[in-house]
Parts: structure tokens; sequence; C-alpha cells
């Protein structure tokens, strides 16, 4: 049994962590704000003696003796990371500068959520991690994409410099059930536009193309990370390689929920990337991962719990 400490671990991505870290036989320690986690999403474990939940702002230091810590703690929607965008940046930079100082202390290794958006609107693709990316450092979406950067860089030197063991993982797009309802993400948007029989809102000309991964797929590849040797940081793509626009993403939720929604277009927002789509080769060699569920297969599973709340 290891001792774990998952922060960002109430939200969409932390909850479904925690429960498969729990599920592996560890002691988890969920640690979150609730700026856009929901405690609805663990509560479900609290019964479990070996799953403690504790409020804390990352931008705080925190102290606890642990053996992993797996740093998901920030924002991940552009309707909420750019609500308080100096409070975005500072926990993403605050917060690994908080958990990584931590995990000098205590010698344990760190995994940092990192995400596709370093990427920015890339001029190469599909990505590789070899890609330094074409991110606007003073665009609507920069508190989130430099956050992020600048949070890799900081892994890095505290690698280099203070030994410590770290993971990179580059999250790519990922829904699945526990979503927020609200939080502006194309998957979440559609479904609930769907459901409810309202016009399914597209922006730009729906021909932008996303790579969606469902859950469980990402949580695969990021505990295998975890497992690795301490030679290997990465950085490491996560993420699904199909390839589908907006128009066609549209198309599959009103068939799957059975809408009469219609697809309407709005203009494109700023920084909006017209690309985006992971080069997971080195995650198929170093990790021996590769994403297993369809998109018709996880859409199928996250209407199921959108049916539940909307």
């Amino acid at each position: 049994m290891k001792k774990i400490l998952v922060t960002g671990g109430a939200g969409f991505l932390g909850s479904h962590l925690c429960e498969r870290l729990l599920n592996e036989g560890n002691e988890v320690i969920c640690l979150d704000n609730y700026f856009t986690g929901q405690k609805k999403n663990v509560t479900h474990l609290l019964e479990n003696p070996y799953f403690e939940l504790i409020r804390h702002d990352v931008t705080m230091p925190f102290f606890i003796e642990v053996d992993e810590i797996y740093n998901l703690a920030c924002p991940a929607s552009p309707i909420h990371y750019q609500y308080n965008p100096i409070k975005t940046i500072k926990t993403s930079v605050a917060g690994a500068i908080n958990m990584l100082g931590l995990a000098k202390r205590i010698n344990a290794k760190i995994l940092q959520a990192s995400t596709s958006e370093v990427y920015g609107d890339p001029k190469i693709h599909p990505q590789p991690e070899s890609y330094w990316g074409h991110v606007n450092p003073i665009g609507t979406r920069a508190c989130y994409d430099e956050g992020k950067r600048c949070a890799e860089t900081l892994f890095v030197s505290y690698h280099q410099k203070n030994n410590v063991r770290i993971k990179l993982i580059r999250i790519f797009n990922t829904y699945g059930p526990r979503m927020h309802p609200n939080d502006g993400r194309v998957v979440s948007n559609f479904i609930v536009q769907a459901l409810q029989g309202r016009d399914i809102t597209i922006y730009g000309d729906g021909l932008q193309t996303r790579s969606f991964q469902y859950v469980d797929d990402l949580l695969e590849g990021m505990t295998k990370l975890m497992a690795t040797g301490d030679d290997f940081t990465g950085p490491v793509n996560v993420g699904n390689p199909g390839e589908f626009t907006m128009i066609e993403l549209a198309e599959m939720v009103i068939k799957l929920t059975g809408s009469q929604s219609k697809i309407v277009f709005e203009p494109l927002p700023s920084d909006d990337p017209m690309q985006r789509k992971p080069d997971i080769t080195l995650a198929k060699k170093v990790l021996d991962w590769e994403p297993k569920i369809k998109l018709e297969e996880g859409l199928g599973r996250t209407i199921d719990f959108f049916k539940t709340i909307v």
C-alpha cells in the first residue's frame, strides 16, 4: 500500500483518479479547494477508511508524509480558468512550487498534470513532445497555457537541481462522467444542449478538429507513467489520436441522444486552436499505452451520466 496525495482530487479527473488508486489498494489523500471541484464527486469514497478529504488551496504550503503526489489542481476549462486568470496562473505556478517543495522535503515521486494547451494553436500536426508550441502569452487563454508551461519548467528545474523524481504528462481533451455541466467544454456543451433539446452551438465553421479520450484511458496512461523508473521524466502525450471535426462530434451526440436539436454557428473565440491531435509514439514505446475506448462508446457512457443531472 502506498500513501498518495492527489491535488484537485474532487475535480472531474481527480475524483476518478482517487477512485482508481483506492481500488488498487492505496491510501489516498484528496486535496481540493472546491473552486471547480465538487465534494459530491468524492462523497461515495468517504466510507473507505483509506480515503481522506482535505479542503486546501495549493497556492498555500501544505505538509504531509506521502510516497507519491499527483498534482492535478487547476481549473481546466476556458470558462473557469478565464473567470479569474490571476488565480489560475497562481494555482499553476505557486501550486507547483509548493508541491515540488513538499516532494523535495519528503522524497516523494510527483506527477504534473500538464496539458496539450502548451502547444497553443499548433503549426505542427500531430503534435510530438519535441514541439515547442505556438502560444499567445497575452491572449485570453494565456493564464492557463503559460501557467502550465511555467509549471513544466519548474518541474524540470527541481529535477535537475534538487533530484526531485518527476513525471510530466501532457493531457489531451478528456471526457467522461462527472464533467461539470457548465464547464464550457465542447463535449459537455453538446450533450447538455442535446438533452435539453436546445440548438447545438458550434463556434467557427465547425471544421476545426479535436481528439477526445475517455477518462479511463487517461487514468491508465497516468498510472503507467507514475510507475516508470526514475530515469524517465517525460513529458509524454496521453490522448486519443482519433481526430473529429466539431460538426462530426455534434452529429454523433445528436444521434446518440436521439435529440431533435439543430446545429447553429457562432463566431470563433480568440486564440482557439484549429487543430489538436497527439502524437502518441512515445507513450506507446515507453508506457506500452494507447487508448482503447472508441468515441461512440465513451460518449454513450457520458450521456448516461448527464441524463441523471440535467
